[in-house]
């Protein structure tokens, strides 16, 4: 992650001079770059990042808010592939849902649930914390009410909520794409880009953005979103969300992180295994139809 910075190219080191000085950094050693607010980046350095397969992504402070992102680290679609074929599995969809939903539940067996059960329990648990939080800190609570068009509309404590949950979408959606999954394919989400963020930024709402909403609305200035979301960046440190974050969901997707199998040979796909590229397989002249 950087911020307020230049970043540069010398020879194949990628260069980050701040007010400190300057750091070279070997680009073949990242797999994301995250930029934050006051950063210039180069073209020389942005060829070097595409060269090495390096994902960059523009987000806001601390990695808070996602705006946009370039190529993912991996140049193999392992992680998409294993995503899609969890997806589009009803069992192994409905055994990943459960997965998610037993990370809120510690204490409770939900291998056999339903996933309006499911549901019903995540609902009841989320009002159960709503009602925790407004008693701890004082804060006037009636129920989750935004309007999407109007968020001015909104009473502090929702307007709280809604900032804090846009800065925990920008960061799952940044870690996301940068390990190379698919933003769009939800497991309990479904229909929109960001489905499987929403899926991910949930099982962290009661560690980060409720406690933070709470505690900013019960300031009696509290008028900015921007408290609320520095709120979120502070737990997002403390909790070392990323780093849990890119382990949840390797494990969600069976996947793994090993370093070695992020370059892959370019294959061909066939019915039955997948063949080398880069071969002309037209049949021989002469040769006998099957």
């Amino acid at each position: 992650y950087v911020e307020r910075a230049v970043v540069n190219r010398d020879n194949n080191a990628l260069t980050i001079t701040d007010q400190r000085g300057t750091a070279h950094v070997p680009a073949t050693t990242l797999a994301a770059l995250l930029l934050g607010p006051g950063t210039r980046v180069t073209y020389a350095a942005m060829a070097l990042l595409g060269d090495a397969g390096v994902s960059v992504v523009w987000t806001g402070e601390r990695g808070v808010r996602y705006y946009a992102h370039g190529r993912p680290p991996a140049k193999s679609s392992r992680n998409a592939e294993a995503q899609a074929a969890i997806v589009t599995h009803q069992r192994k969809r409905l055994e990943c849902a459960r997965a998610m939903y037993s990370m809120r539940f510690a204490d409770e067996d939900v291998s056999e649930a339903s996933m309006s059960q499911l549901r019903g329990r995540e609902g009841a648990r989320m009002k159960k914390l709503y009602a925790e939080h407004a008693e701890r800190t004082g804060v006037s609570w009636n129920r989750r009410s935004y309007d999407p068009n109007d968020f001015d509309s909104g009473d502090p404590i929702n307007r709280a909520l809604t900032g804090a949950n846009a800065a925990l979408y920008g960061i799952a959606h940044a870690v996301i794409t940068a390990l190379g999954f698919i933003p769009s394919l939800g497991v309990i989400h479904n229909g929109t880009d960001r489905a499987l963020v929403y899926d991910i930024a949930d099982l962290y709402k009661a560690d980060i953005t409720i406690p933070a909403a709470f505690d900013a609305a019960a300031n009696s200035g509290f008028e900015s979103v921007s408290n609320v979301r520095h709120r979120v960046r502070d737990k997002v440190v403390e909790y070392r969300l990323m780093e849990k974050m890119v382990r949840d969901l390797h494990r969600l997707m069976r996947t793994d992180d090993d370093a070695d199998s992020i370059d892959v040979e370019l294959m061909l796909w066939n019915e039955l295994e997948v063949i080398a590229s880069g071969i002309n397989w037209a049949e021989p002249e002469g040769a006998d139809s099957p």
